[in-house]
């Protein structure tokens, strides 16, 4: 897995600090590894595969085919291929463009995310024919991670890809959610809200599951393409009511929301459905875990630690101003947690795009929290995209501290028309404060450090 390739810090009094904080970092990334994952929950002997604390009985003539997508997925058939050796009868994964990993026989195809293109539609076509060669003795393992909805993006019927592709940027520039986003896109869709089930039927469906979504609902992770979803037409038309979008968005789809709200189409398939008797989910890796682990390493380096919250949401430039409170107040009081401190949270924070620049959340977040810690001593703020890509960059975040914006004006940077335009990724470049890994081959949300360090304080203070 990739580490840290960057020259962040590298003028901030903080500098000498780095190699803790990378080092966090990479423990947090490295706990979340993929293929790692997929090891620790799947075995096989000659007669049985184990899932977890699951047996299930092949037969001399079963068949074992992998399928999947996401960003992880690539890296997780690869853990699988070894696994799984001769009992391999093939497989088809989608991976976003530059995840790509050899996988044995498993063949990877990479396409477009956020936003679909016409590769992801043709694996996804590849991957319905696989399943109708499925019988049932035979197993589907779904190799499922962070990313799977856009890499999945077989339209429904009377959509093309271009009414999914303009759907999809409507809701991402106006600050949806990804369960808003997943709700939407599920109901536009002919394979995710457990539709992929219906093509795997009759075979046992097996899911390893990597979630990137807070509080890891089956159904929201990559819109949940083998598990039963709850959410209907008239949610999904709503979401678009509540961004203002029923007018923007192509003809076609305000048309199929509308037309299955009226039942004139059928639904995705429900909780309690029978088809999904023969279908075993399993959450294999979350933010959660991630977070423990940057924990652990943060103990091992002297720091005191406070886990915050895996359900980190909102704006993101609203979430460094609060995080840069909870900092300020440990600076000064010692409250919640004693100096020197290393406080995580996980999640997903949206943007709501105003501008035209280049950017992501974890890049607004870092220049939001300059501004909120300007000419605070020993203080270092750091969001990370733990995919390694946040929003359209080559970058995984960013990070800031007291001394960001006073070197952005040496450099005639300014951190105010970078918000205002949405482009944090070349402000960020210019001062050397991006975080880069290239792709990590995982995906299990973002995380979001604070570092409070010894003689941290206000402006004036000296650091010690």
């Amino acid at each position: 897995m990739n580490t840290f390739g960057t020259t962040w810090l590298e003028n901030s009094p903080l500098r000498s600090e780095k190699s803790h904080i990378v080092s966090i970092l990479n423990a947090a990334l490295q706990a979340v590894d993929p293929a790692a994952a997929v090891k620790r929950e799947l075995h096989l002997n000659s007669d049985n595969l184990l899932v977890g604390d699951r047996e299930f009985r092949l037969e001399p003539t079963s068949r074992i085919f992998v399928i999947g997508a996401g960003k992880a997925s690539a890296r997780m058939a690869q853990a699988a291929s070894e696994i799984l050796g001769p009992r391999l009868a093939g497989g088809i994964i989608i991976t976003r463009y530059g995840y790509a990993v050899p996988a044995g026989t498993i063949k990877i195809i990479e396409a477009g995310h956020p936003v679909p293109d016409e590769a992801g539609v043709e694996g996804a076509r590849q991957i319905i024919e696989l399943l109708h060669s499925a019988t049932a003795q035979d197993v589907v393992l779904c190799l499922i991670s962070g990313g799977g909805s856009a890499l999945l993006p077989l339209p429904a019927a009377n959509l093309n890809l271009g009414d999914v592709q303009q759907t999809t940027n409507l809701l991402l520039r106006s600050g949806a959610t990804i369960q808003q986003l997943n709700c939407v896109r599920k109901h536009l869709a002919a394979l995710t809200g457990g539709q992929l089930v219906r093509h795997a039927a009759p075979a046992q469906v097996i899911s390893l599951i990597l979630s990137d979504v807070v509080g890891s609902p089956l159904h929201v992770i990559a819109s949940g393409p083998t598990v039963p979803d709850p959410t209907t037409y008239s949610q999904a038309y709503d979401i678009l009511q509540r961004f203002h979008l029923p007018d923007q968005v192509p003809d076609k789809v305000r048309e199929r929301l509308q037309h299955g709200i009226a039942g004139k189409l059928s639904e995705t398939p429900k909780p309690g459905d029978p088809l999904f008797d023969q279908v075993y989910n399993l959450v294999i890796g979350s933010n959660g875990v991630a977070a423990a682990a940057a924990l652990e390493a943060a103990r091992a380096q002297g720091f005191n630690t406070l886990f915050l919250t895996s359900y980190l949401e909102g704006e993101a430039r609203e979430v460094a101003q609060a995080m840069a409170a909870v900092a300020k107040e440990i600076a000064t009081t010692g409250h919640p947690c004693r100096v020197p401190a290393c406080l995580v949270a996980g999640g997903e924070t949206t943007v709501t795009v105003r501008g035209a620049g280049k950017g992501g959340r974890n890049q607004e977040i870092a220049v939001a929290g300059s501004l909120a810690l300007a000419g605070w001593h020993g203080i270092c703020m750091v969001a990370l995209a733990t995919d390694g890509s946040d929003g359209p960059t080559v970058a995984a975040g960013g990070v800031s501290d007291g001394t960001s914006t006073s070197r952005a004006r040496e450099l005639n940077l300014d951190p105010i028309q970078a918000l205002a335009n949405n482009d944090t990724y070349p402000y960020l470049e210019g001062l050397g404060d991006l975080l880069v890994t290239g792709p990590t081959y995982t995906n299990v949300n973002d995380l979001l450090f604070l570092f409070v360090f010894s003689g941290a304080g206000p402006p004036g203070a000296e650091l010690e």
